[in-house]
């Protein structure tokens, strides 16, 4: 029986929140049965179910559905106003240039469907992140983009030296055995979307959500330190 893909995190009346767990495809998947968001319009047995905005497929966390067309209007609004707070929690072994701060440049496509970052500033994505040691060489992230461009955030760490545990794009494959798979190496990639607020109908949301799936994710010193993060909207962020 297929593990289940996502949970209910919140369920209103316009929209629900969902959990998605990682390496779930958004889209369906020829003979791999449903992707994330039929699954989702199938369980809630739904005439209607919009999508507002997305996660790749290796990032698990939180993720919104508008249950009707006013209100995927009302997100597509808040979402192009930048009006939606969201922050992902990432981990990676290796050394960064710098601990904190904003990461900020032009996008473009580069080999294999990854992309690059550039210096130029013409239309820049922009992350601000804050890292916190969890021993083993590890440090733990905490990013708040604040664009919504492909891969953005694996980019940005990746362009710091600290590409995510398991991102099979973006962390480097020399550090890879040859004999070995480099998908294998970690149970899965370590990027998950922590938390999202935004106020709709005069009503404000804050949801925040650890991550239940991963070793990594799950040991004793990642949980402690979220302990200190239960409201990253109050944190000191970087200048933009």
């Amino acid at each position: 029986m297929m593990k289940k893909q996502f949970e209910i995190v919140d369920q209103q009346t316009d929209f629900v929140v969902i959990n998605k767990r990682p390496n779930v495809n958004f889209h369906d998947e020829d003979e791999l049965g449903s992707g994330l968001f039929n699954q989702v319009k199938q369980y809630l047995a739904a005439d209607e179910l919009y999508p507002v905005h997305r996660l790749d497929k290796m990032t698990s966390g939180l993720i919104v559905f508008a249950k009707n067309l006013v209100c995927a209007q009302q997100f597509q609004l808040l979402f192009s106003q930048h009006e939606i707070q969201k922050y992902y929690l990432a981990i990676s072994d290796k050394k960064p240039k710098k601990k904190q701060g904003l990461i900020k440049g032009d996008m473009v496509k580069s080999r294999r469907g990854s992309w690059k970052l550039l210096r130029t500033q013409t239309n820049p994505a922009i992350s601000q992140f804050f890292s916190y040691a969890i021993g083993g060489g590890k440090r733990l992230y905490l990013i708040k983009p604040h664009s919504g461009k492909t891969h953005q955030i694996r980019v940005a760490l990746s362009s710091i030296g600290a590409p995510i545990l398991g991102d099979v794009n973006y962390y480097p494959k020399q550090s890879v055995p040859i004999e070995t798979n480099e998908q294998h190496l970690f149970d899965r990639g370590y990027l998950h979307a922590y938390s999202l607020t935004f106020e709709l109908a005069q009503k404000q949301y804050q949801y925040v959500l650890p991550p239940t799936d991963g070793v990594e994710f799950l040991a004793t010193s990642v949980v402690n330190t979220l302990d200190e993060l239960k409201q990253p909207w109050l944190l000191d962020w970087p200048k933009v």
